[in-house]
């Protein structure tokens, strides 16, 4: 496998960072049509970090953006390890912002696949468990 340029490496960085934060824009838009209020974006701490948290009604939404150009690969790209820091962070969130305490939480998937067509939403991606 041949090694990229260092120039050639910082255009492929610079275009998967547009093109992750154009999906998350993408997502957060998706998720207010469908009547979601965007509590935070890019929530980062030491044991993990969320794309997206939203809620509606008594329900705290943690979602995870996946941009990938296959919608199979999108779907298989949210390992073990990144469900446990993200139901790590979203407990940090809650610990943080104690009016959301006692609201019943989601861990959701949000696949982008292209800029032309809608991210599908998978609610209730996985359980704590």
């Amino acid at each position: 496998m041949a090694h990229l340029s260092r120039k050639a490496l910082k255009r492929k960085r610079r275009r998967a960072y547009f093109w992750g934060h154009a999906a998350e824009f993408m997502a957060a838009n998706t998720l207010r049509l469908k009547g979601y209020h965007i509590v935070a974006r890019g929530y980062r701490k030491p044991v993990g970090e969320i794309d997206i948290i939203a809620r509606r009604n008594n329900l705290l939404v943690a979602v995870e953006v996946k941009a990938r150009p296959r919608i199979g690969d999108a779907a298989e790209a949210v390992s073990a390890k990144q469900k446990r820091r993200i139901a790590r962070a979203l407990e940090a969130f809650v610990m943080e912002k104690p009016k959301f305490n006692g609201f019943n939480v989601r861990f959701d998937v949000l696949l982008v696949t292209s800029f032309w067509q809608w991210p599908r939403h998978i609610e209730g991606a996985w359980e704590l468990g």
